[in-house]
């Protein structure tokens, strides 16, 4: 799945573009009689630039062929922003059938230029995205694993940086067992990324995958509790190997138990453990829910 997504998003690369001097009329003047393009005049040297560039492209791309965005570096081409009175950047202009319509200067948050966008294409932006993630992020709940892995690859076909999506694909990896192809799915992330909730709830899924691979087979650990109730390491042991087979709730009453009969053992681990739980399954999932609850009952009891 991973090099399908390479080849998609090569495809999505179609819609943002360099230009040079030479090229402006063809990149720029005759491509917005199809449709508009916004041109980015940023330098290498311009750290709002770096900001806004990324923000510009992910809008564009969520377009979906409605718009194009042409970047020129004005330190390498300084003829076309100097023709126009560019003075500060970054700007961005937006042309239509030939001429510049429109534009801003400075670094706009993520609202403004998608909005700036819908007003230049007359329709809204990324609203399919937002559905299908919606969609895919529901068939994952339901352990529709196949169907939600094909629509977050649908959403990366036209923008490879969705941070959502990779972070639901890498699930779909975790819920397979493919491991690997989890950890480089996640770190297709950008760093600046890494900590948003999608992306920390993946990782957290992945490290209980991880943990799992080593603690041997269920019958195994569930012979060894029931010899001793008290082996709070082997019923945490087993808390894990059941997670990993989805069965959730019953990884749930486990940790609880051991809570519930010695909250301090291995230094708090057992509800550390369902912390890191509750956030691979998300802060809506049932069983988190309930074992939100549930903890809170024996902590505050």
């Amino acid at each position: 799945m991973l090099q399908n997504l390479g080849a998609t998003a090569a495809v999505a690369e179609d819609v943002v573009r360099e230009t040079t001097t030479q090229n402006f009329v063809k990149d720029v003047i005759e491509e917005s009689r199809r449709q508009p393009v916004l041109v980015d005049f940023w330098a290498p040297w311009c750290g709002p630039c770096k900001q806004l560039t990324p923000v510009l492209e992910k809008a564009v791309r969520a377009a979906k062929g409605k718009a194009k965005l042409v970047k020129m570096n004005i330190d390498e081409h300084p003829a076309i922003p100097g023709q126009m009175g560019i003075q500060s950047i970054p700007a961005v202009i937006a042309f239509v059938n030939g001429q510049p319509v429109d534009g801003f200067l400075g670094a706009l948050p993520e609202s403004q230029v998608t909005a700036f966008l819908e007003r230049l294409v007359k329709d809204r932006v990324g609203g399919e995205d937002k559905d299908l993630l919606k969609a895919a992020d529901a068939a994952l709940a339901e352990r529709d694993t196949a169907g939600a892995a094909d629509l977050y690859a649908k959403i990366l076909g036209q923008d490879p940086g969705n941070v959502a999506a990779l972070a639901g694909l890498a699930r779909c990896y975790v819920a397979t067992g493919a491991i690997e192809q989890a950890k480089q799915t996640l770190a297709l992330v950008p760093e600046a990324k890494r900590n948003d909730a999608p992306v920390a709830a993946a990782r957290a899924a992945l490290e209980l995958a991880e943990q799992a691979t080593s603690l041997g087979p269920i019958a195994e650990l569930e012979q060894k509790l029931a010899a001793n109730p008290l082996d709070h390491q082997a019923r945490f042991d087993l808390a894990l190997a059941l997670n990993a087979k989805a069965r959730r709730s019953e990884a749930l009453d486990h940790l609880l138990e051991i809570v519930r009969r010695d909250r301090k053992w291995n230094d708090d681990a057992a509800r550390k453990q369902l912390v890191q739980l509750f956030e691979a399954w998300g802060p809506t999932d049932e069983a988190t829910l309930e074992g939100r609850r549930r903890l809170s009952s024996i902590l505050f009891a």
